[in-house]
């Protein structure tokens, strides 16, 4: 997607807001959409190396090496050159805007396979021990006819990658959320090239998935391996000129263990149950949430403090409110002068007092609230 110049930041009026609501029929009470009225351009994404289309958008919990908790590490998926899955760069942001580099990963000598290279995508999560994970779906050219599995990337916190996670389950990680209780972590990574990537075959096909991967990590121990598993499975994807690949993207997990995923293709959002504890996939993504209407090609996802999902879209600018029963009862527009296709990942903010959100559509991280 071209990338557009840097511009001021946009501030929505509360009455500009209520007519967005309005149009949802006055279902107004208890959107946590209906109390964020403003936004705020909290600072650039763009590192000195000139990398730009951030995605994936994490927070640091505690400090370790380069890692300051309660700052934001994001995920650059273009180099410089704007081609799609040759980004290399995970910078961390603060929340008054003071921008460092935490990783630049070489795109060759990795510790471990990562068929094709490095091209970070949205899926980024940390660990106990002061560890990032991060996606890699790489191209040569920025075309998907060049792309491959990639792979996950481990780096400890002084932004050194340790090891890969990789292998058939493995294929285009595009987006992630994570469990830790302890010493144990469990990350749900959406895969997007399930394939295709191996033989040059992109097309549309029912065969993306999600895949849960248990692993152990700790303070001078580096995350291992305990087992990975398909939750969910045929879920449409396919290549396409500007995304590079529209499949299942933004992930979520509510506290009955219910794993929200967006089925971007089908513009619908699904909910896979037990998903910390299912050995056999829920095919389709399993139950259907909400589809249509007001979700246009689903991409970030996160929870809201009242339970509902917040969802933005790639077919505009907007972010929509959902309940876990189904009703869409907010839209805000969350990018009105770039929109379609620049939002990615999205953050609550402490103590529920917003959201944090990128948009490519200027490289920026943003602050609705």
């Amino acid at each position: 997607m071209p990338r557009r110049l840097l511009f001021a930041v946009a501030v929505l009026t509360a009455a500009a807001v209520a007519a967005v609501f309005s149009s949802l029929g006055g279902a107004t009470g208890s959107a946590y959409l209906a109390g964020l009225t403003k936004i705020s351009t909290v600072g650039s994404t763009v590192p000195a190396s000139g990398d730009i289309n951030p995605y994936g958008i994490v927070w640091v919990n505690s400090s370790s090496g380069k890692l300051h908790a309660g700052d934001i590490l994001i995920s650059n998926f273009n180099a410089k050159s704007n081609n799609q899955g040759t980004g290399t760069t995970i910078v961390e942001l603060s929340r008054s805007g003071k921008r460092t580099l935490f990783a630049q990963i070489p795109t060759h000598g990795l510790p471990g396979a990562c068929p094709g290279g490095v091209g970070l995508t949205t899926a980024l999560t940390t660990v106990p021990g002061g560890y990032v994970i991060v996606g890699s779906l790489p191209t040569t050219n920025g075309k998907s006819a060049t792309a491959k599995a990639g792979c996950l990337l481990v780096l400890d916190s002084s932004g050194k990658v340790v090891s890969t996670i990789a292998g058939p389950l493995i294929q285009g990680p595009w987006d992630m959320t994570s469990l830790s209780r302890g010493s144990t972590s469990w990350l749900f990574v959406s895969m997007v090239l399930v394939g295709g990537a191996d033989d040059g075959a992109h097309k549309i096909a029912h065969n993306s998935t999600v895949v849960r991967i248990k692993l152990s990590s700790g303070s001078g121990s580096a995350p291992k391996v305990l087992g990975e598993q398909v939750i969910a499975n045929q879920i449409p994807w396919r290549d396409d000129p500007a995304a590079l690949v529209i499949g299942p993207t933004g992930v979520a997990l509510a506290s009955n263990g219910t794993l929200y995923v967006n089925d971007t293709l089908d513009n619908r959002i699904a909910a896979v149950s037990n998903a910390t504890t299912r050995s056999t996939p829920a095919a389709d993504a399993g139950v259907t949430v909400s589809t249509g209407k007001h979700l246009k090609q689903p991409l970030g996802m996160v929870l809201a403090p009242n339970g509902d999902i917040v969802t933005t879209n790639a077919g505009d600018g907007n972010m929509v409110e959902t309940t876990p029963g189904g009703s869409q009862v907010a839209v805000h527009t969350a990018d009105s002068k770039t929109g379609a296709g620049s939002l990615f990942g999205l953050l609550v903010a402490p103590g529920g007092k917003g959201i944090y959100y990128v948009d490519d559509g200027d490289n920026t991280l943003k602050f609705l609230h």
